[in-house]
């Protein structure tokens, strides 16, 4: 090959080897190559929850077949029910109230549906828990949950006994032994106690008081699986009343599930224009 024609094609690949790599120089160089500021740019959309809480409300409480409920007024300044010094513990079925409110518990703690976890999770609707330490003792994780949701964790004895038929001394080692229990459970001992099937006497109320609890909570309403029980004879829900309601396991529940059994309460709540409130905020 003639030795010009082969200085020539080495001199020309020298020269386009030089050229590219001054054009790329150039290249990233320029503005424009660089990498797009971040400033004057639209920020991520929110998250539904984030952007429109009403729209996420509503979408967690059509997960279970509902509307959402009202938000709660805020809670009085003072609570209506006190323990007064000296004074025997209050007994009570409802709370002096004219807010159209009403407070949901749930006893016993045989059913542990993991569905209700998530339910309450979704809806936020607050929920007092009076647990049996017999019932509870084979999952205490799982109430842990609730209560790590905010629920409220009460006193509803050791074994679930009649009190009525124990002497003092019996009745004192029912409550005091499962404030001792839920204490060490769930990091503090209940203010709240219920008595098994809501029988109590004033030995209750003595026993009760020497084991730090500042109320004995009856109720005025109790839930089946698709209504309600009502001991007025109105048949009605009124403002302040407690709705007693159980962890009800299949065999009592007939098909059921407690979360269907909650959906259905809290549609007979809504049907008589009331919501929701936390007890311990009025007790």
């Amino acid at each position: 090959m003639d030795k010009k024609i082969v200085m020539w094609a080495a001199l020309t690949v020298a020269t386009l080897l030089l050229t590219g790599c001054s054009q790329q120089a150039d290249a990233d160089a320029r503005p424009e190559r660089q990498a797009p500021s971040l400033l004057g740019q639209s920020k991520p959309s929110q998250a539904p929850s984030e952007a429109d809480p009403a729209a996420a409300a509503t979408a967690a409480y059509a997960r279970w077949g509902l509307e959402p409920l009202p938000a709660p007024p805020a809670p009085p300044k003072v609570k209506p029910v006190q323990r007064n010094a000296g004074a025997p513990v209050p007994v009570i079925s409802d709370i002096e109230t004219t807010d159209k409110v009403v407070f949901i518990t749930v006893d016993d703690g045989a059913e542990k549906d993991p569905e209700f976890v998530r339910m309450m999770n979704d809806l936020k609707i607050p929920v007092t828990m009076f647990l049996t330490d017999s019932a509870i003792r084979t999952d205490y994780g799982y109430f842990g949950k609730l209560a790590a949701q905010g629920h409220g964790v009460a006193n509803h004895t050791l074994s679930h006994p009649n009190l009525r038929t124990l002497g003092p001394e019996a009745q004192r080692r029912e409550i005091c032994g499962q404030q001792r229990k839920l204490e060490k459970q769930y990091g503090e001992a209940p203010r709240l106690f219920r008595p098994p099937y809501g029988n109590w006497n004033e030995t209750t109320r003595a026993a009760a008081g020497t084991c730090g609890v500042d109320a004995i909570v009856l109720w005025r309403e109790s839930m089946q699986i698709k209504n309600m029980q009502y001991q007025r004879g109105d048949k009605k829900l009124h403002p302040g009343d407690i709705i007693l309601a159980h962890f009800r396991g299949p065999a009592e529940l007939k098909g059921t599930t407690m979360t269907e059994m909650t959906a259905n309460m809290l549609r007979r709540i809504q049907e008589q224009g009331f919501t929701v409130a936390r007890l311990e905020d009025y007790v």
